[in-house]
Parts: structure tokens; C-alpha cells; sequence
């Protein structure tokens, strides 16, 4: 099969120039790398090689394969050698002053119908175009590192790019083995913007101190099904990577407080305490291994109190079968007794507000996170307040390991912290879809293939009820006060009338 594109230029030799200069010609086109800096070409060729001969010695491309790409590959040795090319991918340093002066230089250089492509991932491609004598042909062609194995590219349309050159980029990635998915030139694209809600709300809670990095990690990974826990991402990742982003999407959408940072973070990059690059993150690394805490072993309680279930609770029958399942002693009284353990399992609340309104006392009062159903986790989340006895904590955490379940204990938080941070993620993308930057499948297949979510936003929210989640999200800014959690009219109208979060408008 011809290449959509018979010759590719690709300007920048990094990382990320030579992943999309190794898979361009690997679907069949000719293609040039070039660079400003000295050496980085013939390092970029070197390395790009390197790699198909340790596809060839795993027996993932066959001799043959592997010479024909290497004959594709050639360097250009300075701009006017770019001439015929019918795609020009830039990969350069992110700044808007480097990539314009590019953009022009090249336009002088390449034929009236060459299509130009910038690889930026927060920088705006109607700003980077501004100055071309054809702002039509330029798009966004943005791919994630390491390119070869991030299956997924955003095609962005700018203000006055045709869409003809978004169709041609977008067929042009199927042939180079990833999967398109169209966005439009907004802070943060599709994947960086969805992403905004899983790492600034953790480093929220984790700032309430409600629990400690590790805790919230394995909260996270044990009971919503993440693969890595936020603070173990923010360390491979690096905060000096990760915090920019933060700041710009925040500052681009004019302090828009869905996505405000943390300052916690923005002390750490400042400290240079940014990861496993530097040894030291949220976790420190011996070896390039995280030393993490152990996790507190369950107490042993010789005699537990007898139970009472709020009539309030989410799950509630589901909560009275695990308890008879665990042994427990049930009370099923309108109130507990002097001497019961309260248990209550609110969505979006926090342990202390539901104590007051339900006139219960504090001192025996625990909360349980039931947003998923307790079959579909790994892990149990409790939650005490401030007035929570001793006893009646280490009680609750006893008898909920009974069936060798762990259980993590935290301090009071409304919304425990999956509720808080699934809410979050789901308000985020639903708001993408009702600023039409994407389609809800285009979302989907992004945030899946580009951030590893055990599934889409979109599709997690369908999953725990789009009514659960505005739940969360209303009690989450009554507690707190914050605009940060107010639900985004697609949710919110989809909710309401117990739509699905996919459904588009006719």
C-alpha cells in the first residue's frame, strides 16, 4: 500500500522526531530527519536503527522489513533539502516564538501544497500559524512518547486549517499503525485536558491531610482499577514535566478552577524533588526502585461492637449482606444503640456533616466508601472524623479484614477519595464533550490509549451511575464551597434524565 505521504520531513531529532520519523517510514515513506544541532541527526539515524535490529533479533519485523526502512531513512542537511516534501512534521523545543520562526522559514522552502504539522502538546496551532501566508495547511499532529508504542496521535484543527489536511494526517496515522482521534485547538487538546483531574485532585487530598502519598496510591489502584497510582505517575513522569502542564492549561482556561494546581507540587519542582529522574519524588528511589511504606497492619479487636447501618447509605442492602458475611453483629433499629458502631456510606459527603444531619454520635460514627461495589475492588476505604474514638476505628478495620480484604483508613474527606477523584475525571471529560472539542468516542479512545485509564471517562461514569457522580460532585461543593466541583451541563442534563454520558445531540 502507497503512504499517504510519499515523502515526510521531520524537523527535531529527539525523542519524539525520531519515534515519528522511525513509524513514518515504517509505513512506507521516504523520509528526512533534520536538526539544528550539531551531531543530533547521525545520533537520531543511529538510534532509529538500532531499534528495528532489536525488532528483528525478537522476530517482530523480518530482515528484509527492517533494510527497507533503513534505506527510506536519510538526514537532511539543512532546510532547502526539504523541498519536496509533501509533509513537513515539526518536533522542536515548545515555544511558540521557535516554532513560528520555523514555520515561516519552512513555507519558503516547501511547495504551495505541502502539508505542515506541529507535534506541540499545550501550544496553540491557530497561534503558531498566525503568521503563515497559508494558515490552511498547518494542523496539529500531536503524538505521545515513546511514540512507537503510544498507539494513539490527536489530529488538531486550528482556526483556518482545512479540514482536508486534519482527513489526510488522520489516514496517514492509520497507516503508520496508530489511532486518530480529532480535537480542536483548545488548552490541552484531548488527552492533557482529560488528564487534568486525576493528579490535581489527589495532591488536593493529599494536602487536606486526609492520607499520605502511598495510602491514596494504592486507594486508587486497589478500588478504581488505576494502573499506577497518581503520585507513582507524577514520579515517572518527572514534575518538571508534569507541573508546566498543570500551570498552563490553568492559566490558558483564565484560572479555570477544575484545573487549579497544587502548590504542593509547585514547592517540589521548586525543591528539584521531581521523581524517579532524580531519585526522590513523592517516593524515594534506591536502585530505581520506589521504597514505599508499609501499609499498617489491621488491629486485633477481641470483642466488636454491634453495627448500625445508616438508612441514608449507598449500597445500603449490599452493605448489610457483606456484613453478615463478615460475622457482624446488626442492628436494625431507626437508631443505634448506645453502644453500636454508626456506620454510614455517603456520596460526595464527608463522615462529619453526615453525623450532624443524621444526629448521630461522632465518637461511634465510620464512614465506607460504596461509590463501586464492594465485589468489583480490591481494597475497602474507611473513613473517620475528628471525633471518632479509638476504639471504634480500630473496630471498623478489623472487621472489615476479616475476609483478608485490605482496608485503608483515612481521615475525614468528603467524598472519601475515589468518589472525589472518579467525579472529578468524569465532570472533566463530560465538560471537553460540551465545549464539542471532541467527540465522546474521539474522548474515549484518547484518555484509554494515551493516559491507560482502565476504561473511558465517559464510560467510567456510565459505569457508577451518572447520577452517583453528580451526587458526588453537588455534596463535594456544598462541603467545600469550591466552583471546582460544579457539574458540567452534560453531565448534569444527562444525569437528570438518565441518559447515557456517550449520547451525543441529534
Amino acid at each position: 500500500m502507497q503512504a499517504t505521504y510519499e515523502t515526510v520531513a521531520v524537523v527535531g531529532a529527539g525523542a519524539m522526531g525520531r519515534g515519528i520519523a522511525q513509524i513514518a517510514a515504517q509505513a512506507g515513506s521516504q523520509v528526512r530527519l533534520y536538526d539544528t544541532q550539531p551531531g543530533a541527526v547521525a545520533k537520531g539515524l543511529q538510534e532509529i536503527g538500532a531499534q528495528w535490529d532489536k525488532l528483528q533479533e525478537k522476530g517482530r519485523m523480518p530482515p528484509e522489513a527492517v533494510q527497507a526502512c533503513k534505506a527510506r531513512l536519510s538526514a537532511a542537511d539543512d532546510l532547502s533539502s526539504l523541498a519536496d516534501c509533501r509533509l513537513v512534521v515539526e518536533a522542536v523545543i515548545e515555544r511558540l516564538d521557535v516554532k513560528k520562526e520555523l514555520f515561516a522559514r519552512l513555507e519558503a522552502v516547501v511547495g504551495p501544497d505541502a502539508v505542515l504539522a506541529t507535534n506541540t502538546s499545550s501550544l496553540s496551532v491557530t497561534a503558531i500559524g498566525a503568521g503563515l501566508q497559508r494558515p490552511q495547511r498547518l494542523a496539529g499532529y500531536h503524538f505521545f512518547n515513546p511514540v512507537p508504542l503510544m498507539k494513539v496521535v490527536e489530529v488538531i484543527a486550528g482556526l483556518k486549517t482545512d479540514p482536508a489536511v486534519c482527513e489526510g494526517l488522520a489516514a496517514y496515522a492509520r497507516q503508520m499503525g496508530h489511532t486518530p482521534v480529532q480535537a480542536q485547538d483548545t488548552p490541552g487538546f484531548i488527552v492533557n485536558h482529560a488528564g487534568r483531574g486525576y493528579g490535581t485532585e489527589a495532591l488536593r487530598i493529599v494536602g487536606e491531610g486526609v492520607a499520605d502519598f502511598a495510602t491514596i496510591d494504592r486507594i486508587l489502584r486497589d478500588q478504581a482499577g488505576f494502573k499506577l497510582g497518581p503520585f507513582e505517575l507524577l514520579d515517572l513522569t518527572g514534575l518538571d514535566v508534569s507541573q508546566p502542564v498543570m500551570e498552563s492549561i490553568y492559566r490558558q482556561y483564565y484560572d479555570e478552577p477544575r484545573y487549579r494546581p497544587s502548590a504542593l507540587a509547585a514547592q517540589r519542582q521548586a525543591g528539584g524533588v521531581l521523581g524517579r529522574k532524580t531519585g526522590e519524588g513523592f517516593y524515594r528511589y534506591v536502585d530505581g526502585k520506589a521504597q514505599v511504606p508499609p501499609e499498617p497492619a489491621a488491629p486485633t479487636v477481641d470483642e466488636l461492637p454491634p453495627v448500625w447501618v445508616s438508612t441514608r447509605a449507598a449500597r445500603r442492602q449490599e452493605l448489610y449482606q457483606l456484613l453478615k458475611e463478615l460475622g457482624a453483629k446488626i442492628e436494625t433499629g431507626q437508631s443505634p444503640s448506645s453502644n453500636a458502631l454508626s456506620l454510614v456510606a455517603p456520596l460526595g459527603f464527608d463522615v462529619t456533616t453526615v453525623a450532624v444531619v443524621e444526629r448521630l454520635d461522632p465518637a461511634r460514627t465510620i464512614g465506607i466508601d460504596m461509590l463501586v461495589e464492594d465485589a468489583a475492588t480490591r481494597r475497602r476505604v474507611l473513613a473517620t472524623n475528628p471525633a471518632t474514638r479509638t476504639d471504634m476505628r480500630d473496630a471498623a478495620h478489623a472487621l472489615f479484614t476479616r475476609d483478608g480484604k485490605p482496608v485503608s483508613v483515612i481521615r475525614d474527606s468528603a467524598g472519601f477519595v475515589t468518589q472525589r477523584v472518579v467525579a472529578t475525571i468524569v465532570n472533566i471529560a463530560s465538560d471537553i464533550c460540551q465545549q464539542r472539542i471532541c467527540s465522546p468516542q474521539d474522548l474515549e479512545t484518547a484518555v484509554t490509549l494515551g493516559l491507560g485509564y482502565p476504561m473511558g471517562p465517559l464510560a467510567m461514569g456510565n459505569r457508577w451511575g451518572p447520577a452517583n457522580v453528580l451526587e458526588v460532585l453537588f455534596n463535594l461543593q456544598t462541603v467545600y464551597g469550591d466552583p471546582r466541583y460544579r457539574p458540567s451541563p452534560w453531565l448534569r442534563r444527562r444525569g437528570a434524565i438518565g441518559l447515557s454520558l456517550l449520547q451525543e445531540e441529534s
